[in-house]
């Protein structure tokens, strides 16, 4: 036991006679090591991306509801007035009249 596992530590498993199926498997190992880290590498640069979508998604909302506030604003009737107050035009002092026209045949 104790000269089996002094043997493994030295590495003689890599030089004996079969070592070719040792190697194999070693090298093996390595692949799948290498495959399941840039997956994990990949999902977590997916995990960051969305995150900042989701950052720039609540900032756009934000302005949305900002500028959506302003064009409320802006349609009143009272904020069209003090617009319009220099250049002589305002309310109609009467109201507006429907036109009816009666087809002929």
């Amino acid at each position: 036991m104790k000269n089996s596992i002094y043997d493994f530590l030295k590495g003689k498993f890599l030089i004996s006679d079969d070592a070719l199926k040792n190697w194999s498997f070693i090298l093996f190992c390595t692949a799948l090591a290498i495959v399941m880290i840039a997956c994990s590498h990949s999902a977590e640069r997916k995990v960051h991306e969305i995150a900042r979508l989701n950052k720039q998604v609540r900032e756009l909302r934000s302005e949305h509801v900002d500028l959506e506030k302003n064009l409320m604003q802006l349609k009143m009737e009272s904020t069209i007035l003090k617009q319009l107050e220099g250049t002589g035009l305002g309310l109609s002092k009467n109201p507006p009249q429907k036109i009816v026209i009666l087809n002929k045949k």
